[in-house]
Parts: structure tokens; sequence; C-alpha cells
């Protein structure tokens, strides 16, 4: 072989050497920038799109500020204004609402005694029937001022005979801030307002001055604040107790702002972590602000629960004794549905791979769906025999596809979540009471996001706590069927007169307790 072909042998090995260097780097290019696009594709959709994760949804976006144009249907008939006292099947088009419950005010249209003349004949007219149109009436909240005047009685004789003079006083309930005019009534309605209707305090201040009453934002603050550390506090504390006896719990947290931290940065995020009760007993829903993330929280908060604990998968919850973690399905299915969307439009509907991991899931909560009147021991079994295979068969699935896919590709993501989560994803299988998802965490958690899209952050940490404490005795209170403000006010009534020591007498409180007045009923 001469020099000239040698030259071009090596030319030709380099340059299959070059070909092959550049197909892996184009394969890693290609691979990059498909990442990117399945990233900016959830982020429109994220952005744009609605939230629901439906297989199919339906494209509906509401606006706050033209939601009156959006959601008005000219076309819409006007509710029925009836009330219901027998079982009948609904018209088509008219929908009924139930007066039942409402006081009633009666308006009568009589003609006056010279205009009963018949005008065809002149004789006297008779009452034949009558036609009834009913309304609904709202009376705007009004404030007003209640004098406690408290008499003080004394013996005319024993001051006739210069004897010591007893001196008797009427008694007189505690207020519940010694000094200020904040009521019960009052105290109940701010913090209704503020926690259960989303309504900041400097739009209660507006409200307020067209009351005609000057009540500064400040000063109702100042008012929250108290009543939640103070009064509500001793409510929470009963409730945390209860809630530790469970052996079933859901778990969940979410990021909250506190400006002045001692030692934090006011961008810093804090956190809201939610623990509330399953299936089983009265239901009992906790917030509690900590400074971090860290797994040290659910440790402290739990210490003393031995059972299930329903999570999404966060590591945090990883460490605590005792305790078997039950995985969310709904956030593995959720992450399938995220590789959907982030696919090409044309390629969303056809056949591919992530659509299959989303059928297994859509399988699961089908089974669970049929299950959801039955009994624990029923859905106990009907779990071994319907969704024990589906959980083998999806394992196979995912072995198969994990070779397949890339890691931090979106789907990659789902298969890796899945295969991670396994153990906690078929703990459900263990007892009939356990649920497949812990959207129960999801929804308890969703007042709280919303309010804080209206507050923003928290000034102070113990502003914080106090409205974790609110929040929780609101939630608890609303799952167990209660009037938020009239249970409000009948707590502000009774702790300040109560023996705080007595566990007893706290319990007659408990949004649960059938000692609790009529009125403390949500349909009162």
């Amino acid at each position: 072989m001469n020099t000239s072909q040698s030259i071009t042998a090596m030319t030709i090995e380099e340059l299959r050497e070059r070909c092959i260097q550049l197909e892996r780097e184009n394969a890693e290019l290609t691979a990059k920038l498909n990442w990117f696009m399945e990233q900016f594709r959830l982020s429109k959709k994220r952005q744009f799109g609605v939230s629901s994760e439906r297989t199919t949804p339906l494209q509906e976006q509401l606006l706050l500020f033209n939601e009156a144009e959006v959601e008005a249907r000219p076309e819409a008939p006007e509710p029925d204004l009836e009330t219901i006292t027998y079982q009948r099947r609904k018209g088509r088009g008219r929908r009924e609402m139930n007066l039942e419950d409402l006081p009633v005010e009666i308006v009568e249209h009589r003609l006056p005694e010279e205009e009963r003349v018949c005008p065809c004949c002149g004789g006297p007219l008779h009452e034949m029937s009558t036609e009834v149109r009913q309304e609904l009436k709202v009376i705007p909240a009004q404030v007003k001022v209640v004098k406690h005047v408290r008499y003080v009685y004394s013996c005319r004789r024993c001051e006739k005979e210069e004897i010591t003079t007893p001196v008797v006083t009427a008694p007189i309930p505690a207020p519940i801030l010694p000094g200020s005019p904040v009521s019960p009534s009052l105290m109940a309605y701010i913090m209704t307002q503020k926690y259960g209707a989303g309504l900041p305090l400097y739009r209660q201040e507006q409200q307020f001055k067209g009351l005609g009453i000057e009540l500064s934002r400040q000063t109702m603050a100042n008012w929250v604040l108290y009543g939640a550390n103070k009064w509500l506090a001793l409510i929470y504390d009963r409730l945390h107790e209860y809630l530790l006896t469970r052996d079933i719990l859901h778990a969940d947290e979410t990021t909250l702002q506190v400006l002045q931290e001692p030692g934090r940065e006011a961008t810093t995020k804090s956190y809201l972590w939610l623990y509330r009760t399953g299936r089983d007993g009265p239901p009992i829903i906790l917030y509690d602000y900590q400074t971090t993330r860290a797994g040290k929280h659910p440790r402290r908060f739990l210490s003393g629960f031995k059972g299930y604990l329903h999570v999404d998968g966060y590591a945090g919850y990883n460490e605590l004794p005792d305790v078997t973690l039950v995985g969310c399905w709904a956030h593995a299915r959720r992450k399938f549905d995220e590789a959907l969307k982030a696919l090409p439009e044309d390629k969303r509907n056809a056949p591919v791979t992530a659509r299959e991991g989303l059928e297994f899931c859509n399988r699961l909560f089908a089974i669970e769906r049929e299950l959801k009147e039955a009994t624990p021991e029923e859905r106990y079994q009907i779990r071994q025999v319907r969704s024990r295979p589906v959980l083998d068969a999806f394992l196979a699935w995912l072995k198969n596809q994990k070779a397949r896919v890339l890691p931090k590709s979106s789907f990659g993501q789902a298969i890796y979540y899945c295969l991670g989560q396994w153990d906690k994803l078929v703990a459900f299988l263990q007892d009939g009471r356990l649920e497949l998802d812990n959207n129960r965490s999801e929804r308890s958690i969703k007042p709280f996001v919303i309010g804080r899209k209206n507050w923003l952050f928290a000034n102070t940490p113990r502003g914080a706590k106090a409205s974790a404490i609110t929040y929780s005795i609101i939630e608890t209170a609303k799952e167990n069927g209660l009037n938020l403000f009239h249970y409000l006010i009948h707590l502000f009534e009774k702790l300040p007169n109560l023996d705080l020591q007595d566990k007893d007498a706290l319990d007659q409180l408990l949004p649960w307790s059938e000692t609790l007045p009529p009125v403390c009923l949500a349909n009162n």
C-alpha cells in the first residue's frame, strides 16, 4: 500500500468516527430540544389551559373581571322559588330552590274598601282567590351598640343598723377581650368574612365604613390575632389530641410567605402543613404553620400517631415511625396526563405509550367509583380480585418501559415516579378504609390557597399561626355541617366563661358535639 492509499484509508476512518460523534451529539441535542419543547408546551398549558385532568377536558376560561358577562345565559329560566314538602320528579329546564329553612315575610295587597265595586253592575266584590309571587329579600348587615348594664345590690337594713353592708353584684358574661368593644358576634363576623369568604381586612374596613362605623384594619387584625391565639387555640389543641387517636390520616403542604420572620429574608418561603382525618369518624382538619418543609415538622406534629398516612410522595414523610405511607394515584395519573399534554397537538389523541399508562390509572379509578358505597370489608375483598391484577400488569408494563424512555422526559418522569413510589401506591390494598388518592387533603388545602390569592402573605409568625388556627376551626366546622358564623359566636360566648382546664367542658364545644345549639347547624 503506497502513501496516498494510507492517507485515504486514515481519512475515511476519521470521517467515519466523526460521523458517529456527530450522530451522537445530534441525538443528545435532539433529546434536549424535545425536553425543552415539552416544558414549553406544559408551561403554555398551565398558563392558558384548563387545570382539569379529564382525558377530554372542555375548554372553559372564566375571567374575574367579566364574570357576569361570561356566566350570563339570557335564555336560561329563572329558578322556581318553592318550598318542597314532598318528593317529585323535577321538570326540565327549571331548577327549584328549597326555601323551607328561610324565614317568611308576607306582604298582602288588597283593594281598598271603596274600590271593591263591580265595574259591570256596581255590586260589591268578594275575595275569590289569591295569587302568590315569591322573591328573595336580602337584609344587609347592621352594626349596633349593646350596653351591658350590671346592677349592684346592697341591704338597706344593714346600712341603717350600721352593720357591715354586703354588696351583691349581678353576674355578667366575661368579655371576649377586656377593655375592648369587640363582641362575640363581631369577632365571628370578621373571621368568617376573612377566612370563610376570603374577604381581606382592608375590604371589610370599607364595608364597615359603609355601615357608618370607622373600624380600622389594624384594630380588626389585633382582634383576630387575640381571638385565634387566646380562644380558638384551645379548640385547636383539643382537636389535635383527637386527631392523633385516629389510625388513618391525610397530609399535604403548601407555601406561605411571612414577611417578618426572625433571621429570614421577607421573600423566603415558609410552609403551611395540613393534617386531616379520612373516611371514618367526625372530620378534623388542622393546619400547622412552619418555616420550612423539613421532615421534622410532621414528626413533631404527628408524635404518637400510629397507622396509615395518605401522602403525595414527598420524602419528608418517610421517617415517620410506626406509620405506613399510602401513595396518591391522582399524582401518578397527573404525570401521565402531563406527558400527553407535553406532546405536539397532532399526537395527543394518537395511541401513544403515555396514553397506555394513563389508561392503567383510569381503570383503577373506575373500580373505585363503583366501590363508592361499599363497606370497607367489601372494598378490601373486591380490590384483591379486581384492582390487584391491574396493578400487577401495570408494574410489568412500567419495568418494560423503563429501559426505553429518557428519564428526564415527561413520560420518563411519569415512569420513574410510579416505580419509585410503588410500595406506597399499592398500600391502599391493605385496608378497605384507605383511599386511592390524597385528593381529600388537596380539597382541604384549597380554601387556604384561594384565600392566599387575596391577602398574598402574612406579616408576622404570630399572624401566620393565628391564620392556621382559624382556618383549622372553620374548615373543620364546615365539614361537620355547621354554620360558621353562629358556631364562632357560640365559641366566643362560651370560652371566656369556661374552666379552661376542664376537657369535658371543651368537648361540649367541639364541632361534632351534640350539645351545640340548633342555631349552629348549617341550615339554621
